[in-house]
């Protein structure tokens, strides 16, 4: 169980099923009804694919940052409990798989979209980004933001200005989430050599920064209504947490003590608002 173990966290499981809702959440919401259960069945497991796959890669790749970093440094492969190349081989592997399933079960379009956000969170943020700027989660973040794509693309084909908008959102929403980690780890990121923005930048700074980003943030949120793809209890629920998300922002830059919730409220944020677009869809 603990070698079982050991291999399922290279896929970073924490954060896929947020992903997968993201997905999923665009689907419905493409479909204007019920989506088919093959687009929806193609998101999940072609999403999870690419992103566990891509966690793999991350850890293959980041294996001497890992093993500096104090809350890293007892993953398998730093800690020598499994070969790196088991980990590549793996990412590589998963993310031939979730393009197949997303071309059988949905799609091209939509297959393309998921291997291309796994390519670019490892080439473009782990290889390259991450270790020489501090823009390296701003623009790295397009990563993440892909399955809205990935899931509009599997329920119509193609995408449309609200697809794009609920990437807008996520890539947005992206330096506020992971600003708050890098300022509760700044020590580790200091430690590793990585310019995360706290590192460079300080805390305050970040703070302000974080603060604009989630201003865009509720801002973005709002186009799926004036695109009138969503209605008026969409826009008014994505208007109550976004006004959650700038209050603890702005708390968190006068006071100084709220980071780790501006943290866990993020989480909170993103995945009420893809339930609240799907909700509102069916």
């Amino acid at each position: 169980m603990d070698v079982l173990r050991d291999y399922a966290s290279l896929l970073k499981l924490r954060i896929i099923p947020l992903l997968v809702l993201t997905g999923v959440a665009a689907t419905v919401a493409a479909s204007r009804r019920a989506p088919s259960a093959a687009a929806v069945a193609a998101v999940v497991a072609g999403g999870a694919l690419a992103a566990g796959g891509a966690g793999a890669i991350n850890c293959w790749f980041d294996r001497d940052i890992d093993a500096t970093m104090s809350r890293t440094r007892r993953r398998p492969i730093p800690a020598g409990r499994i070969p790196a190349w088991h980990a590549l081989l793996a990412g590589v592997v998963m993310n031939v798989l979730a393009f197949a399933v997303l071309d059988i079960l949905a799609n091209a379009t939509a297959a393309l979209l998921a291997v291309l956000g796994a390519a670019i969170y490892v080439l473009v943020y782990t290889a390259w980004l991450k270790r020489v700027t501090s823009l390296n989660i701003v623009i790295g973040g397009a990563a993440g933001a892909m399955p809205p794509l990935v899931g509009w693309a599997a329920a119509t084909g193609g995408l449309s200005w609200t697809a794009l908008s609920l990437f807008l959102v996520i890539f947005l929403w992206t330096p506020v989430h992971f600003w708050a980690l890098a300022q509760m780890l700044r020590a580790d990121y200091r430690r590793a050599g990585i310019p995360m923005l706290p590192v460079v930048r300080g805390a305050g700074h970040t703070r302000g920064r974080s603060l604009v980003y989630a201003a865009l943030t509720v801002l973005a949120s709002t186009v799926p209504f004036f695109m009138r793809s969503e209605g008026v209890v969409y826009l008014a629920g994505a208007a109550a947490l976004g006004l959650g998300l700038l209050a603890l922002c702005w708390l968190d830059l006068t006071r100084r003590t709220w980071t780790s919730r501006v943290f866990s409220y993020s989480l909170v944020y993103l995945a009420a608002l893809f339930g609240l677009l799907m909700a509102a869809a069916v």
